[in-house]
């Protein structure tokens, strides 16, 4: 379970945002967001959506087909905002 330091960064952002009561360090970085993960839902993708795009520059849309694929874990939701961050 050990995340790179950006990881980390997503992560207390995604707890910081949806008021999680985990630890960021406490993510498991390829574990699932949605179900058995962190248990997510859509509205959860909305409010990561919105945080990201406001400190990373990264737009993340609804329509989006790579949705499932970026929000898969956070190792994945971190490697793209890596790939796609303005800032």
């Amino acid at each position: 379970m050990d995340a790179t330091a950006f990881e980390q960064e997503v992560a207390a952002l995604v707890v910081e945002a949806l008021n999680l009561d985990v630890k960021p360090e406490e993510i498991d970085p390829s574990a699932p967001l949605f179900g058995d993960g962190l248990g997510l839902d859509s509205i959860d993708v909305l409010e990561i959506s919105l945080v990201v795009g406001k400190k990373y520059g990264v737009q993340l849309k609804a329509d989006d087909k790579d949705n499932t694929k970026t929000f898969s874990s956070l190792s994945a939701l971190a490697a793209y905002i890596a790939a796609n961050r303005a800032n």
